[in-house]
């Protein structure tokens, strides 16, 4: 029986996932999308046994999955305790957010210069998803389509370092709202990037640069001083953790 004030979480589905083998980089994507959409929590355990008969692999391909996942600063391994969500800490959240302002802003500067009008469009479309996925409050939906919009702005420059640098630092950026975000503010996040769109596509990079840094601060300030709740706070201990049944 789990301890009193551990949250339990509905085991993910996990997108994707057939009878055949697996790829580790398979169990990666899989695992990290279930993290952006909040279907994996901080300190929840990732059961190697469990991930391998999910995916059909071996202990080893799962070991070597949750090992690149470490690297991406998204799971936790601890010896002789097993590997466990991130649960990252008030100080990391406020350092990836600088990270993103200084990639992001560099990125706008580069994207004003190349964007077509093809892009735009996508960008649009991906715009009236995030809308769609808020009115029909679909979380899982909204979470990852929000944090996908700087992605496919990424994507836009077609570097392929750059977008791997942007799919790992909003994966982090999910844990930390999940952690420190105060309110749900999916729909503010929504017309901001809305604002920014249209900043790009009238060529005005200072005016991007200028929303992209409010939006990224108005973020930022809704993390709170202290976990939302006590079993979400960053503990190398396994009790805090549930495994991935």
């Amino acid at each position: 029986m789990p301890s009193a004030g551990v949250q339990l979480i509905a085991e993910p589905n996990f997108p994707g996932v057939a009878s055949e083998v697996s790829s580790t980089e398979h169990i990666v994507a899989a695992v990290t999308q279930a993290i952006v959409e909040h279907r994996l929590l901080p300190g929840a355990k990732l059961v190697e046994q469990r991930l391998g008969d999910r995916f059909g692999v071996s202990r080893t391909v799962v070991r070597q999955a949750l090992f690149r996942l470490s690297e991406l600063k998204l799971v936790r391994l601890e010896p002789a305790r097993g590997a466990f969500v991130a649960a990252p800490s008030l100080q990391e959240a406020r350092e990836v957010f600088a990270v993103r302002r200084m990639v992001e802003s560099q990125m706008l500067r580069e994207l004003m210069a190349c964007i077509k009008p093809a892009d735009i469009r996508k960008l649009k479309a991906h715009l009236k998803a995030e809308r769609d996925a808020v009115a029909r409050i679909d979380v899982p939906s909204r979470t990852k389509l929000l944090f996908d919009f700087h992605v496919r702005l990424a994507e836009v420059l077609g570097n392929q370092v750059l977008i791997d640098l942007m799919q790992e630092l909003v994966s982090r950026c999910s844990l930390i709202t999940l952690m420190y975000q105060s309110a749900d503010n999916a729909q503010k996040s929504n017309a901001e990037h809305g604002q920014l769109l249209k900043a790009i596509e009238n060529r005005d990079a200072n005016l991007a640069i200028q929303l992209l840094h409010e939006h990224l601060q108005s973020v930022e300030q809704q993390l709170t001083l202290a976990p939302r709740a006590p079993h979400l706070a960053p503990s190398s201990g396994a009790e805090r953790a549930q495994p991935l049944a």
